[in-house]
């Protein structure tokens, strides 16, 4: 998607890059890996039609899936990836979220001895809890009209869509989407008495920093304040209980918090409250993101190889200290800290924070040019730095200037950051540069480290942006 958008004010854009990506989001949203009755998707599917899947649900996988759904949305403005979107983060807050603002790490497969038991269904089951009408448009909608798929019951996966339903018992669309959207409630009702999957209630701060991610760009896309809220207080857990004398620590369970954190612990949370203070700003997240940035440089760099170390340089000694620089599961520590760092040192003027990131690459670049499909988050660092990444800084008062984000930032824009910083803030001196105007709301676009004199129009701001002005 970021390789489309690079190609689509060409002449020549390349629709083919978007299509992958959005029939990929699409199916799996339709198939056995999403929970079509509880939002949020299993670990990975079985079979090759992605119809069953391991049923246990991860954190991790989720928060990176709902920032990719709700950034699809922008980009193609597909309703579904919002509807996804929407289910993915209300599944995040309702069966992941402590009472104390973090998230919990994994939901099992089994319940009750039996993968997959929670979530399969009989055909007598759900004819039982449904209206005649909705059975007749929920069964063709999730294949319950067909053989059982798995062990003699029914996992839900998307066969028909809603217009061919429609077609076939000459309804209107709307009338069968109604009637499955209320199918769906009455089954996640009943599911919920059921004996669920064991929960794993660590509070990982890795994980979490995903999530704070997911939430973050989710409530900007979705225009969902609650989800900015439920990020907010996930960071202030993670303050809380796991940041000890300037370092933080890798996991919470129980009240205790322990083990040093790693790489990834402290880059994704940085990356995590760049994009929460788009949302909303907070001065004590930006001091925080620093904060941050700084044990890295001083506790995790190789200075001889660049890069940066899985552990710091006070972890117990280890037989290897690794140093990686390949996505797994979740993104490479290494890939996310070098576009955190570019993006850092682009707004506040630390051209540190710029050569730190350099050498990231420098380092990995190897492995960039042979294997790039294995370095994703290397490329995308790759690409905010060779592009001077774009960054608007609106000033103002703080409703108006919100207002401001959300019109200039409804357009995806994967290299461009907008924040909307009100007139009292306390900033540091590369952004206090940016002065407010009391008498109106203002914005500074700067490319790299060369700003713009204050804009105070919209269609100013858009024609700079060289975008369309309607």
């Amino acid at each position: 998607m970021r390789h489309w958008y690079r190609t689509s004010s060409g002449a020549n854009p390349d629709l083919q890059a978007l299509y992958m990506g959005s029939l990929t989001l699409t199916r799996m949203a339709e198939g056995g890996l999403y929970d079509q009755l509880g939002g949020g998707f299993a670990r990975y599917s079985v079979d090759g039609a992605w119809m069953i899947p391991h049923f246990e649900k991860m954190l991790y996988d989720n928060a990176q899936l709902l920032c990719e759904y709700s950034r699809a949305h922008l980009a193609t403005g597909e309703a579904l990836f919002a509807k996804i979107s929407h289910e993915t983060a209300d599944w995040a807050l309702r069966d992941m979220h402590s009472p104390e603002g973090g998230f919990y790490s994994s939901l099992d497969a089994d319940s009750q001895g039996h993968e997959g038991k929670f979530y399969v269904w009989t055909q007598s089951e759900v004819r039982a809890l449904l209206s005649a009408q909705e059975y007749a448009a929920f069964s063709p909608r999730f294949g319950l009209d067909r053989a059982a798929n798995f062990e003699g019951e029914w996992h839900l996966h998307t066969f028909a869509s809603i217009d061919d339903i429609a077609a076939l018992l000459k309804e209107s669309a709307a009338t069968v989407s109604a009637r499955i959207d209320s199918a769906r409630a009455k089954l996640l009702q009943a599911r919920n008495l059921r004996v669920w999957p064991a929960r794993d209630e660590k509070i990982l701060t890795a994980w979490n920093a995903l999530m704070i991610k997911g939430l973050a760009i989710a409530s900007r896309v979705l225009q969902r304040p609650d989800l900015a809220a439920a990020a907010g207080a996930a960071v202030d857990f993670v303050h809380h209980h796991l940041w000890r004398d300037g370092r933080l620590l890798a996991t919470y369970k129980d009240g205790r918090a322990h083990l040093p954190a790693y790489l990834d612990d402290y880059a994704f949370l940085a990356d995590a409250l760049l994009e929460l203070l788009q949302t909303r700003w907070r001065g004590s997240d930006l001091i925080f993101a620093r904060q941050l940035a700084e044990v890295l440089l001083g506790q995790f760099e190789d200075a001889d190889g660049g890069g940066f170390f899985f552990t710091a340089k006070d972890h117990e000694k280890l037989i290897h200290r690794s140093k990686t620089f390949a996505d797994e599961s979740v993104p490479s520590g290494n890939g996310v800290a070098a576009s955190v760092l570019c993006r850092l040192g682009y707004l506040l003027g630390e051209l540190p924070y710029l050569d730190a990131a350099e050498r990231i690459l420098k380092a990995a670049w190897r492995g960039i040019q042979d294997y790039p499909q294995a370095h994703m988050s290397l490329v995308n660092a790759l690409e905010d730095f060779l592009s001077a990444m774009q960054i608007l800084v609106i000033r103002g008062e703080e409703s108006s200037a919100r207002q401001w984000a959300t019109d200039l930032g409804a357009l995806y824009a994967p290299t461009r950051m907008i924040f909307a910083i009100p007139n009292d803030a306390e900033l540091p001196p590369a952004l206090a540069a940016k002065r407010a105007n009391p008498a109106a709301t203002v914005a500074y676009l700067c490319t790299g480290m060369t700003c713009s004199a204050p804009l105070a129009d919209l269609q100013e701001i858009l024609r700079a942006l060289k975008l369309r002005v309607t």
